[in-house]
């Protein structure tokens, strides 16, 4: 199954713990998103990732962020997860990650390791980050790239979404102007609403 969310927002949430999972990805999948990330340096990711995928895999794509060597790789394929997302491009990574039916998006940062990272068979490519490089790298990368979906992470907000989808991001990895640790599950729920409001307003 080939990687195609809904909704091309990604909700990361770094540092999530296991007791705030549910309330959290549920309430984000209520909302409409449907692929979720839980980076694997947040505390106890193994519980975290197999609790969202048990209660909303069916219905959302759950994956691991800042996947960095092979045996994590295993580790969320034995979870069930669906996604391997990464910081880098590690192309031994990449194949390895793709021989296990798991999709894959990695980090890019440059013309040379965005296709590298298709060449090994990658099926999306984040930029990262985003509010390094921004609007002007996507789109003067976009121009030479394959029709691969394509994401801005890093730096994202509400006010600058616009920006990158016009540039050419098919859409954008949420990381902490969505979610930071602890933050109550309305906090959550209001930067997810202004995210998607953000989105449609620039996507009509």
């Amino acid at each position: 199954m080939f990687w195609s969310p809904k909704f091309p927002l990604i909700a990361i949430l770094r540092g999530i713990r296991p007791d705030e999972t549910l309330a959290h990805v549920g309430a984000l999948v209520e909302l409409g998103f449907d692929a979720i990330e839980i980076p694997l340096n947040s505390p106890d990711w193994q519980t975290s990732i197999g609790l969202a995928v048990e209660h909303f895999g069916a219905h959302a794509w759950i994956g691991g962020g800042t996947v960095l060597t092979n045996a994590e790789v295993d580790t969320l394929g034995d979870l069930g997860a669906r996604l391997v997302i990464a910081p880098n491009t590690r192309t031994a990574l990449i194949r390895h990650a793709v021989a296990n039916n798991m999709q894959v998006i990695p980090g890019v940062a440059t013309p040379s390791e965005a296709f590298d990272a298709l060449d090994a068979g990658a099926h999306a490519l984040k930029i990262f980050p985003a509010s390094t490089y921004g609007p002007d790298f996507v789109r003067a990368i976009r121009a030479v790239l394959p029709p691969v979906p394509l994401y801005a992470v890093g730096g994202v907000t509400p006010d600058n979404l616009a920006g990158y989808l016009a540039a050419g991001c098919t859409g954008a990895g949420l990381g902490s102007q969505l979610y930071q640790p602890q933050q109550s599950l309305s906090q959550t729920k209001a930067m997810a609403q202004a995210f998607m409001q953000a989105f449609r307003a620039a996507t009509p």
